[in-house]
Formats: structure tokens, sequence, C-alpha cells
């Protein structure tokens, strides 16, 4: 493997923190410790998204999907003179046309009380940080399209909404019955 892309593969040290321009601000990385203050997060996220009823992670799922054998997403936290204050969630995806990867935001939670700071758009800039050194070609996300606040946010960023695309999920029994659909034999046993 050559030395970019174990660059751009490599998950950044669980010690880390970085200080931003606003001093009382500090982004840093997660550990198995921080696994309940992140399910307080996502509930956080799900309770204003109005999906709370939707969360059955738990710290357990979270544990083995965070800091198990191969980590399914990475987890920042935004710390206000030591305060957590915001969270986000993000991993990489792939795109088949440019042939590299980008980083896709799943969460960003800021809590309620502590927006209105530019807490959320220093998270963004980090992130977009973290992909240029990632040598990743995109940044995505998804919104809500009653989130209007959030829309008008992203697209002073410079964010251009995907209108051409539609999401599709296939979850619970209907992915069930799909991955029941077919017959699968292993060929080289």
């Amino acid at each position: 493997m050559n030395h970019i892309l174990q660059k751009e593969c490599r998950t950044p040290s669980p010690a880390m923190r970085t200080a931003t321009n606003l001093p009382e601000f500090v982004i840093r990385t997660t550990t198995i410790e921080d696994v309940p203050l992140i399910l307080n997060f996502i509930r956080g996220i799900a309770d204003y998204e109005r999906l709370l009823h939707e969360v059955v992670a738990t710290e357990e799922i979270l544990i083995g999907s965070l800091f198990g054998e191969k980590p399914s997403a990475e987890v920042l936290i935004g710390e206000w003179e030591g305060e957590p204050v915001a969270f986000v969630v993000f991993f990489h995806n792939f795109s088949t046309f440019m042939g590299r990867h980008g980083i896709y935001l799943e969460d960003l939670f800021v809590k309620p009380e502590w927006r209105g700071k530019g807490i959320g758009k220093i998270l963004l800039f980090y992130l977009a940080h973290v992909a240029k050194q990632r040598n990743c070609t995109r940044f995505e996300w998804n919104v809500l399209d009653w989130n209007e606040p959030a829309l008008k946010f992203y697209h002073s960023l410079g964010a251009v909404p995907m209108d051409e695309w539609t999401i599709h999920r296939v979850s619970g029994e209907a992915l069930d019955a799909l991955a029941l659909s077919g017959t699968w034999t292993a060929l080289d046993e």
C-alpha cells in the first residue's frame, strides 16, 4: 500500500485535542469512555429531529461499532471550557467516478443552549480540513427538508443541494426479505 493511502485511512490518536479560533472551544477525538456521552448526544439530535422513538443504539452497540476491531465511524466532541457541548459523527464514503474516498457527515449536533456561538461552523470547517488532509474529494451530508435554519446555514458555506438524487433505504423486515431473496453459496471453500 502506498504512503498516501496509509495516511488517508489512519484514524487520529484517541488523545488528540485541537484548539480552534474560539479560545474557549476545543475539538477532541473520543475514547471508549465517551460512549455514554456519545449516546446522550445521539438522543439529543434524535429528539431535535423528532426521531427519538427510532433510537435503538445502546452503549454496547456503540462500543462495538465505534471502538471495535473495525470501527464504522469516527466521533469528535466539541468542548467549551471543558464542557461537552457538541459532537460530530463521520465516516469515509467512496466515489467510483473520482476513484477516491470522501467524508460523509452522519450527525452534527450542538446543544441548543450553545447555539449561535459559531460552534457548528467551526466543526464543519474542521471536518473540511480533515477531508483535505486525508486527500478526500468530497464532504457530504443530508439535511431534513424541514430544517430551514440548517439549510440556510449550509448554503451560506457553499454547500450545494443534490436535488437530482433521491435517498433510498431498505431496513428492518424489508432488509431481511431482500437478503433472503437469493441463494448464496461460497465457491472458495
